[in-house]
């Protein structure tokens, strides 16, 4: 059986790459690009992709192939119409990565909040040592405890943020673009009231129709001065011009980033233009990416595999 990766340099250097090896003939490419995957996949009865896509036309030319395995759990870089009506399985791979995102979560929170690298900064270059008192204030901070921590989408990697939350001793409340209701402790607000009361709103929802361009300029508007915003989750789900010009116009405190709408983002982004670059930590789309997360991810996909040779 012949077995194509198409994209294995998003998985790095695992240490269990050999799971695949022993399923079958792997070939691994570092990266493909849309115009390759075609001649790439002839004679692979198996496709794994992590973001490449794979379009009808490269299904239809490719006779062999019986199952596309998404080393992700969003599949929407699959036609998932045309691998239904040519008899090509698609698999994903969910739950890998939810102590990996909830941890650089709260890693980029605390680094924003704390103003670490400010302050490690302040350290590095000398100027601590020309100072005359023991401590410094340039950046106060405020604790976590007893404030409002909104999570929005609660889906299993937001309530473990949650229980993270719940840890630090803040009082954790959820807001559901779906309109869905959890059976869980925390309160769930509408929006107007989650947006206007959260101390820190963090995003763990899917991009959908409903949380598409949800964070605009109008609803960051109607944050707290002194909120911070935290997207672990999709690029769409906020206006990236707009959460710029807010963090310049100081409608809120700061934000912390991981991904895009385009990755990896332009030059020209907006978020590389900003004033006030001090209210933003961006993260190139590594919240998902622990030693363990990836290895998980490995295992199961080599799973899925077995589960289709075992019929």
């Amino acid at each position: 059986m012949k077995i194509v990766f198409l994209d294995a340099r998003t998985l790095g250097d695992v240490p269990n790459l050999g799971e695949l090896n022993a399923l079958g003939q792997t070939i691994l490419h570092p990266d493909t690009q849309l115009e390759q995957v075609a001649e790439r996949i002839q004679g692979a009865e198996v496709v794994i992709t992590n973001k490449v896509k794979v379009t009808r036309e490269a299904m239809t030319s490719t006779p062999t192939l019986k199952l596309i395995c998404v080393a992700a759990t969003g599949m929407n870089n699959v036609d998932l119409t045309a691998a239904h009506e040519l008899g090509i399985q698609v698999k994903n791979v969910k739950g890998y990565s939810t102590d990996s995102v909830a941890q650089q979560t709260f890693a980029l929170l605390l680094a924003l909040l704390n103003s670490t690298a400010y302050y490690d900064d302040y350290v590095k270059t000398g100027e601590y040592s020309n100072e005359r008192i023991f401590t410094h204030l340039g950046r106060p901070y405020w604790e976590l405890n007893g404030k409002r921590f909104g999570i929005l989408g609660l889906g299993e990697i937001g309530r473990q943020v949650a229980r993270i939350a719940l840890a630090f001793g803040a009082e954790v409340v959820y807001f559901s673009a779906s309109g869905q209701e959890y059976n869980v402790i925390y309160e769930r607000l509408e929006l107007d009231e989650f947006l206007k009361t959260c101390d820190v709103i963090s995003i763990h929802a899917p991009l959908s129709a409903e949380t598409e361009n949800l964070l605009n300029y109008a609803r960051i508007s109607q944050m707290k001065p002194t909120a911070l915003l935290l997207n672990t989750s999709r690029g769409g789900i906020v206006n990236e011009a707009d959460l710029a010009k807010a963090l310049d116009d100081e409608l809120i405190a700061g934000a912390a980033i991981d991904v895009f709408t385009q990755e990896p983002i332009p030059a020209s982004h907006p978020y590389m233009q900003l004033q006030k670059k001090e209210k933003l930590l961006l993260a190139p789309h590594i919240a998902w990416s622990s030693i363990e997360a990836r290895t998980r991810l490995v295992h199961k996909v080599a799973e899925n595999i077995r589960g289709y040779l075992a019929g």
